[in-house]
């Protein structure tokens, strides 16, 4: 590729991308490259709507147009594909997007809203635990590639047009997503003490519960209790498929 096509080309691109701001290209007629950029970003603007479908309810048809268009004419894609959309979206959110009126919540609602469609498409068999937990308590576990723990300062599982907290509460929502054995995706509210056996499962893998548990009810007041207590929460998450024995 010459010199003079590339930048024939970064012109074209600088257009399609925020045509308020670049020149149209000279030897293109405005009516096809309207037609193309319309095309593009309408693909855009559908893959984003379908996949962040609450953040989409937030705002009206201008606001999300904005939205979009920010997002079109800023981010630089690292994939062709448009199926990654939705993370180069986040990735936008994270480090490119700059405005004062945004929600204060908006990057943790759109993971949210990613994390489903994420574990959704995953690239991994469904997890069956056979058989009871009864004796799960000298088991070594591990959480499933198909549950994701998550931790967030606003409780994003409650966000609707009716429900806009523009502060964090004091207290942080801690959620499971995952993938059940039917392939369903599920979302499951946790308590911290939960969400902190899941971060000693994952950070070591295989781990005998009875073990985790001690850790857990290490720094807490009423050790057995506490254990008797975290073996039925495991035993809930292995019937859910949330951790599986080990393999």
């Amino acid at each position: 590729m010459t010199l003079d096509s590339t930048a024939k080309q970064q012109e074209f691109t600088d257009y399609i991308r925020d045509p308020l701001n670049n020149p149209s290209p000279p030897d293109v007629k405005v009516e096809r490259i309207a037609m193309y950029r319309e095309l593009i970003f309408t693909n855009i603007d559908n893959f984003l709507s379908s996949n962040f479908p609450v953040i989409r309810t937030l705002y009206d048809d201008p606001q999300w147009a904005d939205l979009v268009q920010d997002f079109f004419a800023k981010h630089t894609s690292k994939t062709p594909y448009f199926s990654e959309i939705p993370e180069e979206f986040l990735a936008y959110l994270q480090t490119e997007r700059d405005n004062a009126n945004d929600y204060p919540f908006l990057l943790e609602l759109a993971h949210y809203e990613w994390a489903e469609m994420a574990v959704a498409i995953a690239k991994h068999d469904s997890v069956v635990n056979e058989g009871n937990s009864e004796n799960l308590l000298t088991q070594r576990i591990q959480v499933s590639p198909l549950a994701w723990p998550l931790a967030y300062q606003y409780p994003v599982h409650k966000i609707a047009p009716n429900f806009l907290p523009l502060e964090a509460p004091a207290e942080p929502t801690c959620l499971i997503v995952y993938r059940d054995p039917n392939d369903d995706v599920q979302f499951l509210e946790i308590t911290p003490i939960t969400y902190c056996l899941l971060e000693i499962i994952q950070q070591n893998d295989g781990i005998l519960v009875q073990d985790c548990l001690q850790q857990v009810a290490a720094s807490l007041p009423n050790p057995e209790v506490v254990i008797a207590a975290g073996l039925e929460i495991m035993q809930s998450l292995y019937a859910k498929t949330i951790v599986r024995l080990a393999v």
